[in-house]
């Protein structure tokens, strides 16, 4: 089956090879959402059942250890995995990284401490990170550029999809101390996937018209001029949207949770899915609404839109109920947009012999930032005596960075994938 170039703009109507490349890689980012929404509701549940003892506060210590964890796994993935794509084809390596999150994602329900929560975390995350890069590489080269801005809303709205599935079934099937470890699973079921994409998913064609005949280096290419300036800017970038994702607002469940004191299961639930409908409309609006007026400013007015949101929502709300419900979906929304928005931008800076590598190491090296982050975000609710409100207003200060950063970054509304 042959797969046709992006830049064959004379088709009206996708082909079949189109729609399978766009459905596995959907699929995939889906599943991305459920594995890192899963572990938000499941934490403090699972995490009171192995402490024992020690509060909010050691909750929230281990929270922060097995996030940084996952996000250090992810970054790891990402540029891993990426590389492979460049070098044996986006197909088969996104094979693998499904495969690898699947297992390792199912082999949480065996955890008896939290520091195994935390392994299996660290490995599943691997896979996670290096399925996003190589999924936005397939379908942003397989389509037309003039597909780009829904496509990219649709790499962001499948994670966040995800995560609402999470939340559907936790309100379903409340997840509670003696009840949490069925969740991780589920979170093994995308392993069927992977046979599904190696029988009828065609790999890139205009990946392999760039390798051919050539000596592929990836990895010194996205770090040697002139690429260099473009990955260090789409790394900090990548941190400031991570670092308020992973810091802050994947915290919300956990806040919720002790907002009303373990006793309302469902509460967290609600959080998740509003959190995650939110989410899916931000990521779909980035690129469509943002696309036109520039990347840059976009991305100013989504850093904009996060920092007031998420100090309305730490710093005034301080009970459960319907008001929070709507500002924790007006928090997901703002802070998720980023993830459609990079979609659409990341290709755009790299070359496609090495666009898999590079914007891999953009947004995942930016977790390794964000880990940071999240062992900070652990170390403030300690500090605050497991306030997770206080963490959140001021780790969402990070937004201000990107307000300024942004302007650093090359603008490249209008302008064709780079070949």
């Amino acid at each position: 089956m042959n797969q046709p170039s992006s830049t064959n703009e004379s088709r009206v109507m996708p082909t079949k090879a189109q729609w399978l490349t766009l459905t596995a890689a959907f699929l995939g980012w889906l599943f991305d959402g459920f594995e890192i929404g899963l572990f938000p509701v499941v934490a403090r549940p699972a995490l009171r059942d192995m402490l024992g003892t020690g509060g909010d506060a050691l909750v929230g210590e281990w929270m922060g250890r097995i996030t940084a964890a996952f996000l250090v796994g992810a970054a790891l993935g990402g540029g891993l995995f990426g590389w492979l794509g460049d070098r044996i084809g986006r197909v088969r390596a996104m094979t693998l990284s499904i495969l690898v999150y699947s297992v390792f994602s199912g082999a949480g329900y065996f955890a008896r401490e939290p520091w195994h929560l935390g392994a299996f975390r660290f490995i599943a995350a691997l896979g996670m990170g290096g399925e996003w890069a190589l999924g936005v590489a397939l379908v942003m080269e397989c389509w037309p550029e003039k597909h780009r801005p829904w496509l990219a809303g649709a790499i962001g709205a499948a994670a966040n999809l995800g995560m609402l599935l999470v939340g559907l079934l936790a309100m379903v099937v409340p997840v509670t101390q003696e009840s949490w470890r069925w969740m991780f699973l589920v979170g093994a079921s995308p392993a069927i996937l992977t046979f599904l994409i190696r029988l009828f998913v065609p790999e890139s064609e205009r990946w392999k018209s760039a390798v051919t005949g050539r000596k592929n280096k990836p990895l010194a290419d996205v770090f040697s001029p002139p690429l260099l300036g473009r990955t260090l800017i789409g790394i900090v970038l990548a941190s400031v949207a991570l670092i308020g994702t992973w810091g802050s607002v994947q915290w919300i469940p956990l806040w919720v949770d002790r907002l009303t004191g373990g006793t309302m299961p469902e509460a967290k639930a609600n959080a998740q899915m509003a959190l995650s409908i939110g989410a899916i409309t931000g990521s779909l609006l980035a690129p469509i609404i943002g696309g036109p007026i520039g990347r840059r400013i976009g991305f100013f007015g989504l850093c904009a839109v996060s920092l007031v949101s998420c100090g309305l929502l730490f710093r005034l709300v301080s009970a459960y109920g319907p008001g929070l419900l709507a500002m924790v979906a007006l928090v997901g929304c703002s802070t998720a947009a980023f993830y459609g928005w990079f979609p659409l931008y990341f290709p755009e800076l790299f070359p496609t012999r090495v666009r898999a590598t590079g914007q891999g190491i953009c947004f995942n090296f930016g977790r390794i930032v964000a880990a940071v982050g999240a062992l900070t975000s652990g170390h403030l609710v300690k500090h605050y005596e497991g306030d997770y409100a206080q963490m959140g207003a001021v780790v969402t200060l990070v937004y201000l960075v990107g307000m300024a950063v942004v302007w650093l970054a090359p603008e490249t509304r209008g302008k064709p994938l780079p070949d």
